[in-house]
């Protein structure tokens, strides 16, 4: 019983301590890279392929919630008369 509490601490211990398991590659010279060159491109589509679809539901969502706020403010302005 004592052994596999024992095993449990030390296990603990390594995984909270504060030494690095792996080198993780620095990508931020490669990023800043890619989005410094000129090729025409604008910024916010050089990241790749899924940049053009976060991009679309962004717009298309700025456009619904636009239009939402545009109905519910002539909806107060022009106020149902009650019968």
């Amino acid at each position: 019983m004592y052994r596999h509490i024992s095993a449990l601490q030390q296990v603990s211990r390594r995984t909270l301590s504060s030494s690095v398991r792996r080198e993780v590659e620095n990508k931020v010279p490669g990023k800043q890279k890619l989005f410094q060159e000129d090729n025409g491109i604008p910024i916010h589509l050089k990241g790749g392929a899924k940049d053009a679809p976060l991009y679309r539901a962004t717009m298309g969502l700025t456009i619904v919630g636009t239009g939402l706020v545009v109905y519910e403010l002539v909806k107060a302005a022009f106020p149902q008369k009650k019968a």
